[in-house]
């Protein structure tokens, strides 16, 4: 495989990778596993070849409960070769460090393993918790889990390419981040191939019943046959978002965009898997006006998957951009109004977390130091909105166009490539601060960048389709009917209606509630946004009319950011602590460790 390159960036340690300080760097996986549904369990091998360094003696790898069986060395000559390894202490969150000898003939060395039934980065659902009536596998590597289903060096700073062979149930589809089959193989034999080099975070395999639907020649969609005609209407503008995304940043490197719409236990609502984003369920709204989210992922196609944050502590240099991007493609496609709701949603956001964080904790930098803690806990809304301010504090100060062609040429240079914060920093200086005296003050970067909070210098976002929303809140709170301004709402999106959930009194009477449930059966919808939204207020108003739906919602829906808010504003009601660890105990089985590990702590409940 011919493997691009570009000038090298030397890169700092990664606090999170035991492979990150190992000299030898393995540069192409040949995988091959067995999915079994019955054990719930990966099997096989991962062959790694290795590109040599100096008088290295050993390799290292990052592993998280994974039962090695045996290693071996593939050599030069092409002979094969038991390999003396070992397995470091383990520690809970970084899993084992799994060190592999080496001789001078050393090309390639081979792990046979076996995935634990519990691996974090494994979901595995009985047919009762999907869409159909088959079982299903899918993976969520995002940060550090890849380790937990695959030997390897789980830094976001190294890349390689690959290839899998993956055998499952002959009746199943396997699906990965690569080059995928559109319909089932009658052996349940599949082969993959990624010739593009990627972090291990970006390692992406799903297993179940699905059929794929065409919507252009670089696009299309995977899902269960029941889900499909949904999803097929609901992402009908996915090339025009490629192209949309192309027209601002550079051409689309990856070949095919595809879409994987996953069960609703799905913990994100989208993983940026190279040719193959995963999507969760929630996002289908059934009018299409949750699909920014798509932008956001199909975003990540340059800003993260072309050129990716060097450590986690670095993650901002992925998400800031992205949501930057997502906006844009947004404004592109349906006018700047729609997103500049975004951008006040987000805005909103992001205050939100820094009153929860805490206005002056390091946790609000840009730049974070996330050394000896899970790295998840940097996927806050500091990194995906903070980052996003900053550049349109920038945009504002040299305008659209240079800052365009900036990014642009920021992607190409750095194509298939790492940055740290310093590296970035050190760019944006010499390619535009430094160009124009006393720019860089007027940024304030280093308030953004090592400052908490957000500086005052971020340019203020306002939206006039939310200006309306707000008239119509201001009649509600002076007593006006709701049903007398329904007319004025038949043309809302779902941002409309999150606003102005968002800006309702925070205990609306149980009265109130239940007229404007009658007027705009909010309990009934089938947007998730909009329940995350309304069922908060129906708990504080011990409104019981809504009480179903929301332990339906909490029990199926496995989207953390919903399950967060809404069991939060359980625990807050007087006998919340019993009923949310109630409809916890049975719905845990739906969500995917991403979700339960935050929950548990949250819910202060064991697995």
């Amino acid at each position: 495989m011919a493997i691009p390159t570009s000038p090298p960036i030397s890169l700092p340690t990664d606090p999170h990778s035991y492979a990150g300080s190992s000299p030898v760097r393995a540069h192409h996986l040949a995988l091959d596993l067995r999915v079994d549904f019955d054990s719930r369990t990966l099997a096989g091998s991962a062959t790694w070849h290795l590109t040599p360094a100096e008088a290295a003696t050993e390799v290292v790898f990052d592993t998280r409960d994974l039962a090695i069986e045996n290693v071996e060395h593939l050599r030069v000559d092409g002979s094969v070769h038991p390999a003396e390894f070992s397995l470091d202490a383990p520690d809970p969150t970084l899993g084992q460090a799994l060190r592999v000898a080496l001789s001078a003939e050393t090309a390639a060395v081979r792990i046979h393993y076996r995935t634990a039934p519990t691996a974090a980065a494994l979901q595995w659902l009985l047919p009762s918790q999907t869409a159909g009536i088959q079982p299903f596998l899918f993976t969520q590597s995002q940060a550090i889990l890849a380790r937990t289903w695959l030997p390897c060096q789980d830094s976001p700073g190294i890349r390689f390419t690959y290839e899998a062979q993956v055998r499952v149930p002959a009746h199943l589809l396997a699906l990965m981040s690569a080059e995928n089959p559109q319909q089932l193989n009658a052996n349940g034999e599949y082969h993959f191939r990624m010739s593009q080099p990627i972090p291990a975070y970006l390692m992406a395999l799903a297993v179940g019943d699905l059929a794929f639907a065409t919507l252009s020649n670089r696009t299309g969609i995977y899902a269960e046959p029941a889900t499909l005609p949904m999803a097929n209407h609901e992402f009908a503008d996915l090339e025009h978002m490629v192209a949309a995304a192309e027209e601002l940043y550079g051409p689309y490197r990856w070949e095919r965009y595809d879409l994987l719409v996953l069960p609703p236990s799905f913990p994100f609502g989208g993983m940026e898997n190279p040719r193959l984003t995963f999507v969760t369920p929630t996002i289908m709204a059934g009018d299409r006006s949750l699909t920014s989210l798509v932008a956001h992922e199909l975003a990540h196609s340059w800003s993260g998957n072309l050129v990716t944050n060097a450590t986690w502590d670095d993650f901002w240099l992925n998400e800031g951009f992205t949501v930057y991007f997502e906006r844009r493609i947004m404004e592109h496609l349906y006018g700047r109004e729609y997103a500049d709701m975004l951008q006040v949603l987000g805005r909103a956001a992001l205050h939100h977390t820094i009153a929860e964080i805490g206005v002056a904790s390091p946790d609000t930098h840009l730049h974070l130091a996330l050394a000896g803690r899970d790295p998840d806990e940097g996927l806050t809304e500091i990194a995906y909105e903070k980052g996003c301010s900053l550049l349109l504090t920038l945009e504002s100060l040299i305008g659209r166009l240079r800052l365009d062609t900036f990014i642009k040429e920021y992607f190409a240079r750095f194509s298939f490539q790492a940055m740290d914060t310093a590296t970035f920093l050190h760019y944006l200086r010499a390619e535009l601060l430094d160009q124009e005296p006393g720019l860089e003050d007027r940024l304030q970067l280093a308030a953004w960048v090592d400052g908490p909070g957000l500086p005052p210098n971020a340019p203020a976002v306002t939206s006039r389709r939310f200006e309306l929303v707000d008239a119509a809140l201001a009649r509600l709170k002076s007593g006006t009917p709701s049903g007398t301004f329904r007319a004025d709402t038949t043309e809302w999106s779902s941002h409309e209606w999150v606003h102005f959930l968002h800006g309702l009194p925070p205990t609306p009477p149980a009265g109130q509630l239940a007229e404007l449930d009658a007027a705009f059966q909010f309990t009934n919808s089938g947007n998730s946004e909009i329940l995350t939204a309304w069922f908060p207020h129906t708990l504080r108003a011990e409104y019981a009319a809504a009480t179903p739906a929301l332990e339906n919602f909490l029990r199926h829906v496995g989207r953390r950011k919903f399950l967060v808010p809404l069991y939060r504003a359980l625990l807050a009601q007087p006998d919340g602590v019993a009923r949310a660890r109630a409809i916890y105990k049975e719905a845990r089985p739906n969500y995917h460790s991403v979700a339960t590990g935050t929950l548990d702590a949250l819910l202060a409940v064991r697995p």
